[in-house]
């Protein structure tokens, strides 16, 4: 077997495959392929995307979709009409008023996020699921699965590696991590939980995985800087302003990643007890916890953990 190793600039970030098989290349070019028609089909960003056809005809009409982005839109909308959840894949106008992360990103009125606030009820999506339609009740309305996208994508593409008789991997899709088999160099994985106070790359923990993902969630990456505050990129969609949270990061290890993404968006802003209350109830779901304080995980992550680096966090 050959071990390869290919970057890609796709989706706004920066993908890195590597795989161990005889025929790498080919494997990596078809992943490839893959990766640009899931780009075209889930980005909010991208005027031609299947996504932006469904919101550009809010409040007209009915779109039929690929059966991959409408189960997609059928899970994110399950997890944002759960109780509680802060998920909601119908923030798309507050996500697009705000625009953290990119060049044109402002501080919305305080009028603007009142309107698009009574655009974002995930009830108003209207799923068939027969015909495998979406339309949104309200004009105006947007569907965002970047809380959920990179996570499903990641998902398939292993599901495709399984298929094409692939025994390890490790596809990380700009920090959403998925592993298959063994490393090549042990028996699992090492990944890394990012140091909220140090530069990219710098480890808090280290974790050992082998066939899970590892997502994290945090509000130290994206930022927005008005008149000498700090505005992070992740939305309360009950507010509609940055969550405020004594958070600072929540790392996701579980079997499927978009259950991962679906946990770190679910529960981030919550305190710190309701979230391990809610990880240590989910089956097969762990979860690591960064703090202004300190750090804290659920029961069953302890035999995961590799090294700690706890002092000079929060420095």
């Amino acid at each position: 077997m050959t071990f390869r190793n290919r970057v890609i600039h796709l989706m706004g970030t920066v993908i890195s495959l590597q795989i161990d098989h005889e025929k790498p290349n080919d494997i990596l070019d078809s992943l490839e392929v893959k990766l640009k028609e899931y780009e075209h089909r889930f980005s909010a960003n991208d005027e031609t995307s299947e996504l932006m056809k469904i919101n550009q005809n809010a409040g007209i009409q009915s779109i039929t979709v690929d059966p991959e982005l409408f189960e997609l839109i059928a899970i994110g909308k399950k997890h944002s009409m759960a109780s509680d959840s802060l998920l909601n894949i119908a923030i798309g106008p507050l996500v697009q008023s705000w625009r953290i992360g990119f060049s044109d990103a402002k501080v919305p009125s305080e009028l603007e996020i009142k309107e698009k606030l009574s655009l974002i009820d995930p009830g108003n999506i209207c799923l068939n699921s027969e015909n495998k339609t979406v339309y949104l009740n309200k004009k105006g309305m947007k569907i965002d699965l970047g809380c959920l996208a990179k996570g499903y994508i990641a998902d398939c593409l292993l599901h495709d590696l399984k298929k094409l008789g692939v025994k390890s991997a490790l596809l990380n899709l700009g920090g959403n991590i998925v592993t298959l088999g063994p490393s090549p160099k042990a028996t699992f994985w090492r990944i890394g939980i990012q140091h909220p106070d140090l530069e990219r790359n710098q480890s808090l923990e280290v974790l050992k995985v082998e066939d899970e993902s590892v997502v994290t969630s945090g509000i130290y990456e994206r930022h927005l800087e008005k008149q000498g505050k700090s505005y992070h990129h992740i939305l309360d969609p009950n507010t509609g302003y940055p969550v405020e949270s004594e958070i600072l990061s929540l790392t996701i290890v579980s079997k499927k990643s978009v259950d991962g993404e679906i946990w770190t968006t679910r529960l981030f802003g919550k305190t710190e007890q309701e979230i391990l209350l809610e990880l240590n109830r989910q089956p097969g779901v762990e979860g690591y916890i960064v703090t202004k304080h300190g750090c804290s995980y659920s029961n069953g992550l302890k035999n995961k953990l590799m090294i700690t680096k706890k002092e000079g966090i929060l420095s």
